[in-house]
C-alpha cells in the first residue's frame, strides 16, 4: 500500500471515531432523560453539542472527501 493510502485509511479511521464517539454520548444522553431527570442538569445541552458536533464533523468529511474525488 503507498503512504497516501495508508493516510487515507488513518483519517477515515479518525473522522468514524468521532463521529461514532459524539453520536453515542448524544445518544446515552438522551436515553437517561427519563432515568435521571433531576440528576442530569446538563443533559440537554450535552445532547444538542454532541449531536451538533457529530453532524458538523460528517459535514466537513464529506465536503473534504467530495473535493478530492471531484477536483475543480
Amino acid at each position: 500500500m503507498s503512504p497516501a493510502v495508508i493516510g487515507a485509511v488513518v483519517v477515515f479511521l479518525v473522522v468514524g471515531s468521532a463521529v461514532g464517539w459524539y453520536s453515542q454520548k448524544s445518544y446515552a444522553a438522551h436515553g437517561d432523560v427519563k432515568v435521571a431527570k433531576t440528576r442530569l442538569r446538563g443533559g440537554r445541552r450535552t445532547r444538542w453539542r454532541s449531536g451538533l458536533l457529530a453532524v458538523v464533523i460528517g459535514v466537513v468529511a464529506f465536503l473534504a472527501i467530495r473535493d478530492f474525488l471531484h477536483p475543480r
